[in-house]
């Protein structure tokens, strides 16, 4: 017969080892859990923070995730055309994130099936707020677009790609641009300039498109802004550059700059400021956006050559990026 003496003995034991088990559970699970969801900042629920210490996860290239993005695009990609309510809410949700309202950013873009995710550049460890349209990997694109906002410190500038694909290698440039200053949104077109019908999916000269919804927003903010296109070599014989301050004249020391780093690094820039250059942008949507809120604005045609070639390229960021640091 066992003595009851010994019994609350037993009973501690069986507990003890209980409780040994139950930790070291909750032990194991800690470990495999995702990490660095931060409500404004952090990875999407459920998936860890491509910033994430210990090597889980390298990131990603920027440059060749938005170029990868455009590749699909062609005269024959998609498009239709958003309503008023889709261009709202996709600006309004842009701004909520800017505001640092995540989560209600989230629910609203999710309204129109955009999606927020945040990406980290391994080349420069900075992370970046991607705001995607879903339907990019569907049969019907609708060709509305992405945006990539710097999260690293208050949103300063912006460049705009609003031909990728078609003025070829823009949106490369964009993305090295954004990589190269702090501060930077970069709003890129979702399809190609002919894509859309009646030329719908232009949307440099479009107001009812989500791309000039988005510039409209960071200009009623007071965000100066590059906008980058491409040239043939017969559009503006004798220069490589034509750099414009569109339709206002706000950005006329900037866009001094701009030529001046160009002329230092070997280019021939037609100053549409100073003299009669083409293709300088005067009917620009978004530089009319700017210049009706009193913001600069510059509007930049790069020949082919620099737009083809690597280190061409690369030189070009460089002059622009003395802009944009200084914004």
């Amino acid at each position: 017969m066992t003595n009851s003496c010994t019994r609350p003995i037993a009973t501690a034991k069986k507990l003890g080892v209980l409780a040994l088990v139950t930790a070291a559970v909750l032990s194991l699970a800690q470990c495999g859990s995702p990490s660095g969801s931060d409500g404004e900042h952090g990875g999407e629920e459920g998936r860890p923070s491509a910033s994430a210490p210990g090597g889980r996860d390298d990131g990603d290239d920027l440059t060749e995730l938005i170029t990868g993005y455009t590749a699909g695009f062609h005269e024959d990609s998609g498009y239709r055309r958003p309503s008023r309510t889709d261009r709202r809410t996709v600006a309004e949700g842009v701004a909520l994130l800017l505001d640092h309202r995540r989560p209600e950013a989230e629910r609203r873009l999710s309204d129109v099936d955009f999606a927020v995710r945040t990406v980290t550049d391994k080349a420069t460890g900075r992370r970046y707020a991607e705001i995607a349209d879903r339907s990019e990997g569907g049969a019907a694109p609708r060709g509305w677009g992405r945006v990539y906002i710097d999260l690293e410190g208050p949103a300063r500038w912006s460049v705009q790609v609003p031909h990728p694909v078609a003025d070829q290698n823009t949106e490369r440039l964009g993305a090295e641009l954004l990589r190269r200053s702090p501060g930077g949104i970069l709003v890129i077109a979702g399809a190609h300039r002919k894509a859309g019908r009646g030329g719908g999916a232009d949307v440099a000269h479009r107001r009812d498109t989500v791309f000039h919804a988005i510039c409209a927003e960071l200009a009623r903010r007071g965000l100066p802004g590059v906008q980058l296109h491409g040239m043939a070599d017969d559009s503006a014989p004798g220069y490589d550059v034509v750099a414009s301050t569109g339709s206002g004249d706000k950005a006329v020391r900037e866009a001094r700059a701009l030529a001046d780093s160009l002329k230092d690094r070997g280019y021939k820039v037609c100053r549409a400021w100073v003299k009669d250059c083409p293709l300088a942008g005067r009917k620009n949507i978004q530089g009319r956006a700017a210049e009706d809120r009193n913001v600069p604005f510059l509007h930049v045609e790069f020949g082919p050559a620099i737009r083809e070639k690597r280190e061409e390229g690369r030189r070009a960021v460089e002059a622009l990026s003395t802009v944009t640091r200084g914004w």
